[in-house]
């Protein structure tokens, strides 16, 4: 008895080192963003992997977790109760979620790797190993929020409690919700339970809500001191003007961040309704990078092939037409595009950006660019740099006044290569600055980047190897 003691004393020891030694996410003075407890910023760059608890075994967890980890991503985002029959599906190894699907009783089996539950906490150490965080979802949305749900306010916290004490350790960020908006006052409450319930064991790691299609988590939750940043859905229509919305969340009071977890999808048929023509990259490319010049202070890609974890080998039903299996969907299109946005971010002062739409000229009366061609600016507040998302290609100018320097110099960025090409310098007074495209009357995104010369400012997007 003594020795198995010791042995649960040294385990305890360890599993408490191994947490403090992770590293832990706050949100920013300025309460707009999110960094590092030493001060780094951390840009939330996600990627939306909902089904891989449910649907990969660990192979292939390793396989996808390292080629994301590869190119860019700092979140995974996933969830543990599936939306598609995440109760009596099994997973990749048979395993299932709860005895007699009671929310209070874990099918849990004696040693490692031998349970859903194991499975989990292989997927969460492995993420952290590399330095990955997992949004973690407890639950899709359905199993809280509809009529006679499998959780109420009392098992929810409960089934909360457990995750917070289990996973807790490991670089999780815990969203609740899961695509649903809360139905009533009863609802909301279910999850306000869970939230104190993993803020009464887990103390560092951030919380925020998965709403349903074009909405926020401001709409219920804003005030709620639990909920650490604002997270939206944007939706997955390309006409649907995100921008605005995010923009309206970044200004509220008291100031939180805002990130959106879920913009346009890439290969996806459009929503409303079915049917449409499939989206590209340079759709899902619009949607975030539009989201991150409003002032998101993160943002989460997503490929129909990929959320569901497609492969017809492994027998799940296809969502939404899949056009290829996830492990051949996934070192191609804006999935390995996107997280060049991070590296321009972290290219100049991150923490002193704002989105400043009046930078922009308008020209009869309007910014040159509607609907999916629209212009998003970015500004220093100390006017040392401006970035300008055109993905239209139109010309445009900006005013130049609200840089502070007289002398500048500019960069085009390219977001769909990565490539960047340098301008002259400018010389910079009261006239309006005029910007053409390197690929004038041709739709294709661009970043204009304009810097105060004095700044020696490095190649934007070029890969700073101390920030993740």
């Amino acid at each position: 008895m003594k020795k198995l003691l010791s042995i649960i004393f040294l385990l305890t020891l360890s599993l408490t080192a191994y947490a403090q030694e992770q590293p832990r996410l706050e949100v920013s003075p300025d309460g707009h963003s999110l960094q590092w407890s030493n001060g780094d910023p951390f840009f939330y760059m996600a990627d939306t992997a909902w089904e891989l608890i449910h649907r990969l075994d660990r192979e292939e967890v390793d396989t996808y977790l390292k080629l994301r980890k590869a190119q860019g991503y700092n979140v995974i985002q996933t969830v543990v109760l599936s939306e598609f029959d995440g109760l009596n599906t099994p997973n990749a190894y048979g395993d299932k979620p709860f005895k007699g699907n009671h929310p209070s009783t874990m099918a849990i089996k004696d040693g490692e790797q031998n349970d859903y539950w194991d499975h989990i906490e292989y997927i969460l150490s492995r993420a952290t190993e590399m330095g990955l965080y997992v949004g973690l979802l407890p639950t899709w949305g359905h199993f809280w929020n509809d009529d006679n749900s499998f959780f109420d306010k009392k098992s929810a916290a409960q089934y909360a409690n457990y995750m917070a004490g289990r996973y807790g350790k490991y670089n999780v960020i815990w969203i609740l919700g899961g695509d649903r908006n809360p139905k009533n006052r009863a609802k909301e409450d279910i999850i306000r339970s869970m939230a104190t319930a993993i803020k009464a064991v887990d103390k560092h790691n951030l919380i925020t809500f998965h709403p349903g299609g074009w909405q926020s988590s401001a709409t219920w939750f804003h005030n709620d001191g639990w909920l650490d940043f604002n997270s939206r859905q944007s939706g997955h229509q390309k006409e649907y003007k995100s921008h605005i919305k995010t923009y309206e969340n970044y200004l509220l009071e008291p100031t939180k961040p805002v990130a959106d977890i879920e913009p346009q999808y890439e290969v996806v048929k459009d929503h409303d309704p079915f049917g449409k023509d499939y989206s590209t990259a340079a759709d899902a490319r619009r949607s975030i990078y539009w989201a991150a010049f409003y002032g998101a202070c993160g943002v989460a890609y997503g490929h129909n092939s990929v959320w569901q974890m497609y492969d017809p080998k492994n027998g799940f039903e296809p969502k939404f037409d899949p056009t290829a299996t996830w492990l051949e969907t996934i070192k191609s299109g804006a999935g390995a595009e996107i997280p060049r946005l991070k590296d321009l971010l972290y290219s100049r002062p991150f923490f002193s950006r704002r989105p400043a739409p009046e930078l922009l000229i308008k020209e009869d009366d309007k910014v040159p660019g509607e609907g999916t061609s629209h212009i998003a600016a970015l500004l220093d507040r100390n006017g040392s740099y401006a970035m300008i998302y055109n993905p239209g290609g139109q010309a445009f100018s900006i005013n130049g006044e609200m840089l502070k320097a007289k002398k500048l110099v500019a960069w085009w960025f390219d977001p769909q290569t990565g490539k960047v090409t340098k301008i002259d310098k400018i010389e910079n007074g009261s006239a309006p600055l005029r910007f053409i495209p390197p690929t004038p009357n041709k739709v294709k995104d661009w970043v204009l980047i304009v810097d105060d010369a004095s700044k020696h400012y490095p190649t934007p997007a070029k890969k700073n190897k101390n920030l993740k």
